[in-house]
């Protein structure tokens, strides 16, 4: 499946910055995803951190699929999005009581639980509403991603999760606290994953610690594998969808999965990633003493992570005519030196008045969009609110 034919008419007659988002290869994406997880006791839950858009979520709920949340306000959007409760799994390391309640009100699936501390806090919490709390540990598994430092959680110098050596312990804390129900082990080693074999040494780790666990007298009937599956953002336009074929059969292959064991998946990235495209105009093209620049009206605020992660972003000039081509740095009007999108990047010849499309922003994009230097947010639109126009 081919991408990158943008309505460039009817996107030229919008203020930008902007994101666009593709639904037809999101829905397309979704399809895969279920082609490749027929299994019954396969759950994929839709990391929200990635992008809570309405109409994307519209589209991932209509799908199927659950929700992890990191956040009361995602545990909000994912109900309000038709999310079931009993589809909907709770992440993240420092969860405050008022988020812990309102996951309990809900009756959601289930708690990550990150410390024998916030094992304490909820079941007090618990008690206190007179509920029981369902909840998997999430356990550091000391799994190198080989990914960037800033988005790896597996390893001991991680704030993520409970250490091994520990696990026992947090096991047995479960089964004594009267307010806890123990459902399970979850991990997660981190994000942008392209390769499968941190996956595979994650399985061996995972058959170890479910033994060990079930030996000591817990049942396991959950096993929550995380996300972590990355795209190619070198060439959306030719490989568009995640390698789901791959990543699905590492578990189905080496994972040994109980029959009354259910399997869960937080993917984020690879499911919305590749739909959605930053819209920026050009502003000016400025010859420095070594370097062109293409000056656009987006910036670091509006997608952060060439900034933060030093990320690769595909850039497209979709307003071109030609096949001309000339190098430069794309960067935006921040007053910051890291505002730069990319640098010493061929592209077709750019002229005042261009659109852009920076590709594959539709993960950690306009979700992470800040108002520094005071500017507004961006806006979105989406395929079909171009196609009915």
């Amino acid at each position: 499946m081919m991408t990158g034919n943008f309505p460039v008419g009817k996107l030229q007659q919008l203020d930008t910055p902007f994101y666009y988002y593709d639904l037809d290869l999101l829905r397309h994406t979704l399809g895969v995803i279920a082609d490749n997880a027929p299994e019954r006791n396969f759950n994929v839950h839709y990391a929200l951190k990635a992008c809570a858009v309405p109409e994307v979520l519209h589209e991932i709920v209509s799908a199927g699929l659950g929700a992890d949340c990191v956040s009361g306000g995602e545990i909000r959007a994912a109900l309000e999005a038709g999310v079931p409760a009993s589809r909907i799994v709770f992440a993240g390391v420092a969860k405050a009581d008022w988020e812990i309640a309102l996951a309990l009100d809900a009756d959601i699936l289930c708690f990550n639980v990150e410390s024998i501390e916030e094992l304490e806090v909820i079941n007090q919490l618990a008690e206190k509403k007179q509920k029981t709390a369902r909840v998997c540990l999430r356990i550091n598994p000391e799994i190198d991603a080989h990914t960037h430092r800033n988005i790896t959680t597996g390893m001991p110098d991680n704030k993520f999760g409970i250490p091994m050596a520990d696990m026992q312990r947090a096991v047995d804390t479960c089964l004594e606290l009267p307010d806890i129900e123990f459902l399970g082990l979850h991990f997660h080693i981190g994000s942008q994953i392209t390769d499968m074999q941190p996956f595979r040494n994650l399985c061996m780790r995972i058959n170890d610690l479910v033994e060990q666990t079930e030996k000591n007298g817990a049942v396991v009937r959950h096993i929550n594998v995380g996300g972590g599956l990355g795209i190619n953002y070198e060439h959306p336009n030719h490989i568009p969808v995640a390698d789901f074929d791959a990543y699905f059969n590492v578990f189905r292959t080496l994972l040994n999965l109980r029959p009354d064991q259910t399997l869960h998946f937080e993917l984020g990235r690879s499911v919305v990633a590749p739909c959605g495209s930053l819209i920026t105009r050009v502003l000016y093209v400025k010859q420095g003493k070594e370097k062109r620049f293409a000056i656009v009206d987006a910036g670091m605020t509006d997608l952060i992570r060439p900034a933060l992660y030093n990320a690769f972003h595909r850039i497209e000039n979709i307003s071109a005519n030609g096949l001309a081509e000339q190098t430069y740095d794309v960067v935006g009007p921040i007053c910051e030196s890291s505002d730069v999108f990319v640098r010493n990047f061929s592209m077709a010849v750019a002229h005042r008045g261009d659109l852009l499309a920076i590709r594959s922003a539709g993960a950690y994009g306009e979700i992470m969009a800040s108002q520094y230097n005071l500017r507004r947010l961006p806006g979105h639109i989406t395929s079909d609110d171009i196609n009915r126009v």
